[in-house]
């Protein structure tokens, strides 16, 4: 047999393969354009392996190219699919069984690499300065410009006082900060409550974690015994959580209506409707969000503006909901691929478009660049008041104007 037919039937059997995996062969197949068919772009594919393969300046590794196609056409999907190695997914597997400890932030993937989106105070990449947009150029002498997510969230998970190097691209810095963090068990945080003046009760969810919606629950009742008359809900940062806590949170404060629904390709359809009888109060109520809010927490946002329930404010969210199913091909590896995503109730992808809020207010914390030279000590942050804070003083004057007016 031929070198060439060697390398078109090796091609031919990764894409067929591949196009099985997502769905695509029987769709495309179908297409009355040739020009896009899966057959077509098997071709293609071949034609450049066969080339690589035999006009390379050197005789190329073939598993590292396989290896690098694979990783490349699963994490053109999206940033949640991910083809792990052999050894990846033996990593993987071990991580997620044994490791307990982690640097207590939510990293996802943007313009290639790992990005941070939101970090829990006082967890190990807080202690080292890291905030939300800093980007991880290097983990372990490794880009993760050539990781997958999945082997991204492998390396941050492990024994509590493990170490991983790590090279970090942040805002206040000129060059990237090469940096050591200790791994180590992350309290997540309790939701908090204050009676603000006016009787504004404000609650903050940093995490929407299993059990924290009745968390929200008990402190939206003891606001209310307390005098509250108007409700702020602050998401801001919360990325960690699971999008059916989620829902659950919405569903305190709407009696009817589309909370979200879950669809996919192959994927039932699971449409979350309102229970009134889940519903705890029908005070006015105003979320605030930023860029570090992201999953369950961008499902109460979206309920709340979709339904006309309350207004928005804040930055627009970092967009992320889907649900990843594992599976695992004979000679080893796995593929982590994404089967269905989250919608608004009026019909919009969160993870493609993230949350706009109807009262956009820019952060105003953010740093402006300085050398290597004038690091300082992170100052302690300080207690949140409308003062401080100019997205929670304009969720306030949009209370009292709603107010007014009703």
């Amino acid at each position: 047999m031929s070198k060439k037919l060697q390398v078109l039937l090796l091609a031919t059997s990764i894409l067929i393969v591949g196009f099985t995996l997502v769905g695509g062969l029987g769709v495309h197949a179908a297409s009355t354009d040739t020009s896009n068919s899966s057959y077509s772009h098997m071709q293609v594919y071949s034609e450049v392996l066969y080339h690589v393969r035999a006009e390379y300046v050197e005789e190329p590794n073939m598993n590292l190219v396989t290896s690098g196609a694979l990783h490349g056409m699963l994490e053109s999907l999206d940033a949640n699919s991910s083809y792990l190695s052999p050894a990846e997914y033996k990593a993987f597997k071990q991580k997620k069984t044994t490791g307990k400890a982690s640097i207590g932030a939510t990293v996802s993937k943007r313009f290639g690499y790992a990005a941070v989106v939101s970090v829990i105070p006082g967890g190990p990449a807080d202690k080292a300065g890291i905030g939300n947009g800093d980007i991880f150029e290097s983990i372990d002498g490794q880009s993760t410009h050539d990781m997958s997510l999945a082997d991204i969230k492998t390396h941050l998970l492990g024994d509590a006082g493990s170490k991983f190097e790590c090279s970090i691209i942040r805002a206040r810095k000129v060059e990237p900060q090469k940096l050591t963090i200790v791994k180590d068990e992350v309290k997540l945080p309790a939701v908090e409550a204050q009676m603000l003046p006016d009787n504004v009760g404000y609650i903050k969810a940093l995490v929407l974690t299993k059990g924290k919606a009745a968390e929200i629950a008990s402190k939206v009742k003891d606001l209310q015994k307390n005098g509250a008359k108007k409700l702020v809900i602050d998401l801001r940062n919360n990325s960690a959580g699971d999008e059916e806590e989620g829902v659950a949170a919405a569903n305190l404060f709407l009696d009817k209506g589309l909370i979200a629904y879950l669809q996919g390709q192959k994927f039932t359809k699971v449409t979350y409707n309102a229970d009134p009888q889940k519903k705890i109060t029908d005070l006015p109520l105003v979320v605030i969000v930023n860029r570090g809010t992201s999953g369950a927490a961008e499902i109460v946002a979206a309920a709340m503006l979709d339904n006309q329930r309350g207004d928005v404010v804040g930055d627009k969210t970092f967009g992320d909901g889907s649900v990843q199913k594992l599976i695992e091909v004979p000679d080893g590896s796995a593929l982590i691929l994404s089967i269905a995503k989250y919608y608004t109730p009026n019909g919009k992808v969160i993870q493609d478009t993230g949350i706009t809020p109807n009262v956009l207010v820019a952060a105003a914390n953010d740093l402006p660049v300085v050398s290597d030279e004038d690091e300082t000590a992170p100052e302690e942050p300080q207690k949140t008041t409308p003062q401080n804070d100019e997205q929670l003083r304009r969720a306030i004057q949009v209370l009292k104007a709603k107010t007014q007016k009703g």
